[in-house]
């Protein structure tokens, strides 16, 4: 099986119901004007722009592996995530400052951009970021709405919906660990790692795979190797995450790339650097980490310090070695080699992917 194509094949199929889905909340949120089908109308357009549907095609598979049979219910639910991703996302660009996503105008800069040209009595930053945090709140509501209604039996919805939340409170719990290590200014591997686990491992990879497996019916025993599987090829998907962030290209990213040095973000690459580098190339990365307005050039100076510290090396062997842990436990999982195949292949796609 390509997992890659897999994956692509499933975001289509999503994206049609995605389509629908906001088209009916258009229709259903007539009475409450133009200003709430305004907000609606950015979470589709954010939602449409792009992302891979990762997380919602691990749900599919998570209901796959606990002997769900009615793909239409489950693709129909797997929106839940790309919801609730939305919404995280909306607050995160907020939180990191950033302008772009999916290669739009982040919601709060779209938000701020709206006030400068019709609200000039308020301060458009203030109102921008404002609106977002109430479009995200909207996304969240939206995100829990769709598992409340989905067709499954009350007690397994009541199960998704209460994993749902804990997959929230993971992420907010390494998005608040993440702030502070940004405020420190420094971090170990040991903390990175933890944010990784949190922050990425059980939001993307965990979560949905147990949303989906509850949905189905699942056991205990099969939620432990989800999760055995899971943690470390979640670590590896954001290692590789921020290598792309620092040598991927814009167009691909949907963002600037370097953006984690300009917002002085704490990553393994940074750490590794530091921990490795001579006094001349730690002083290169101390000058370079924070600063808003980087340069081309300092960007290369930047990848060639992470290249030449042996950085880059020693994050790639980690993430590949999680893959490799991630892997290891599949035996253990399921009898259908349809679904081994597609966590074997993601798992070697997360780590070799170069977007």
């Amino acid at each position: 099986m390509d997992a890659k194509q897999e994956l692509l094949n499933y975001k289509k199929a999503l994206d049609r119901k995605l389509d629908q889905y906001f088209s009916r909340k258009l229709e259903e949120m007539r009475e409450f004007g133009p200003s709430a089908r305004g907000a609606v109308k950015s979470i589709r357009e954010m939602t449409l722009a792009g992302g891979k549907r990762l997380r919602a095609a691990f749900m599919y598979w998570g209901y796959k592996v606990a002997g769900g049979k009615d793909d239409e219910k489950i693709i129909e639910a797997s929106m839940s995530i790309e919801l609730t991703h939305i919404f995280l996302l909306i607050h995160d660009d907020i939180i990191d400052q950033d302008d772009f996503r999916h290669g739009i105008k982040a919601i709060h800069k779209k938000y701020e951009g709206l006030a400068r040209k019709f609200y000039r009595q308020t301060e458009p930053k203030h109102f921008g970021e404002s609106l977002a945090i109430i479009v995200g709140d909207m996304a969240a509501a939206f995100g829990n709405d769709i598992i409340f209604n989905s067709d499954f039996e009350p007690a397994r919805k009541q199960q998704a919906l209460s994993k749902l939340q804990e997959i929230v409170v993971n992420t907010v719990s390494g998005e608040i660990l993440d702030v502070m290590l940004e405020a420190k200014g420094k971090a170990t591997e040991k903390e990175i790692l933890e944010v990784h686990r949190n922050k990425t491992a059980k939001y993307t990879v965990e979560g949905p795979l147990h949303l989906g497996a509850l949905l189905a019916g699942t056991d205990k025993k099969d939620l432990e190797t989800l999760s055995a599987y899971s943690i470390p090829i979640g670590i590896a998907f954001q290692i590789q995450d921020d290598i792309l962030g620092v040598f991927g290209s814009e167009k691909k990213l949907g963002k600037p790339v370097c953006s984690d040095l300009r917002e002085g973000k704490q990553t393994l690459l940074i750490a590794k650097a530091l921990e490795f580098g001579g006094p001349a190339e730690r002083k290169t990365v101390k000058r370079l980490l924070g600063k808003r307005d980087v340069t081309e050039d300092e960007i290369e100076i930047f990848r060639n310090v992470i290249r030449s510290t042996g950085s880059l090396e020693y994050s790639q062997k980690l993430a590949k070695k999680f893959v490799a842990e991630g892997k290891s436990v599949l035996e253990d999982l399921h009898p259908q080699r349809n679904i081994k195949d597609f966590l074997t292949g993601i798992a070697d796609y997360i780590v070799n992917r170069e977007v």
